[in-house]
This record gives C-alpha cells, structure tokens and sequence, in this order.
C-alpha cells in the first residue's frame, strides 16, 4: 500500500483501489450504491430509503469533521469508479471504530478486505491508533470474515446495536484489531 499525504488529499492505494477523501460529486454514486437494501441493513448508520439528500449530508459531515477523531475514504476501483465508503468514528472506551459498505454488485471480490486493510494500516502508521473496535450484525458472517481477514479478533461480546434502515435491533459480535 501507499498513501499520499495531506488531510484533505490523503489517498491509500492498494493494487486495486484507491482509498481518498469523500467528494460533492460522490454524492450521486453513494446515493445509488448505498440507497441498496441488502446494503443498508447490514451497517448500523445506513438509512433506507438513502437517497441523494442523505448521500450530501454524509458528505457534508465528512468535510466538517474534526480529521483527529473522524475519517472517511470513499473507496475508488480504476475500472468501475466508487463502490464504497470505509472509515473511523470515535468508538467509545477502547477507541476508534471502524465501519464499511460495499455497493452490492461488488461482493464477494474482496475488496472490502482490501479496503480495510489499507484503512487500518493507514490509523496505525498514520494516525498512531493502537486500537480499533468493530463488529458485525449476527446475520452478516461475511462481514465477520472481513475483519477476520483484516485482523480482527473476537472479543466474546455481543452488543444490541441498531440498524436504521432495519428500523430494528441487531445483535452484533464485537471484535477488536490491535496494532
């Protein structure tokens, strides 16, 4: 992997994608690939329907956010353009959490492993972050190997944690990445 640095112009590279800064012209794109269903159910934060408006809202969040305790990457694939979004938020008493979606036509590829590998490299050479929490729905396993790939570890504990486009809770299995 390698990155070019600057705040607003960080890119991670990888052999298939670029990870870099959400943009105003992104908001169409997410809208599409996030307005998806089977997309949105599987992130705690993902509205359904997602349309356009919520698509610049993430946009506009992400270019106020404090870039020390929130990041986003739209993550970029040379031949099909964006097909997802990665990043950090502040995550509670351990640190940073990571989350991520990918456009569902490109499941199952491993790219979502790809970008978060290159994402969890980045916080802990770049933003000097020890610790990363995430988890994963129950019913998701294959966000589960995701971040087992990535090299997430399970902790035991399962969360309630809702889902907004499910309108509903969700039992999520908490893992944990230390660098």
């Amino acid at each position: 992997m390698s990155t070019t640095a600057t705040s607003s112009k960080l890119r991670l590279c990888t052999p298939r994608l670029v990870l870099r800064a959400p943009r105003r012209r992104d908001a169409a794109r997410i809208a599409e690939l996030a307005g998806d269903f089977e997309v949105a159910r599987m992130t705690s934060q993902l509205p359904h329907p997602y349309g356009r408006e919520d698509a610049e809202a993430f946009l506009a969040r992400m270019a106020a956010a404090d870039a020390a305790r929130e990041r986003a990457f739209v993550i970029e694939h040379a031949a099909e353009g964006p097909i997802g979004v990665v990043g950090f938020q502040p995550g509670g008493r351990l640190g940073s959490e990571i989350g991520y979606w990918i456009g569902r036509p490109f499941w199952g590829r491993g790219f979502a492993t790809e970008a978060a590998r290159a994402a969890l490299a980045w916080a802990r050479d770049g933003w000097r972050r020890r610790v990363v929490v995430s988890g994963h729905f129950a019913d998701n396993p294959a966000s589960g190997r995701v971040l087992d790939k990535a090299g997430f570890l399970y902790t035991g504990e399962v969360q309630k944690r809702v889902s907004l486009a499910r309108g509903a809770v969700a039992p999520t299995r908490m893992m944990v990445w230390l660098a």
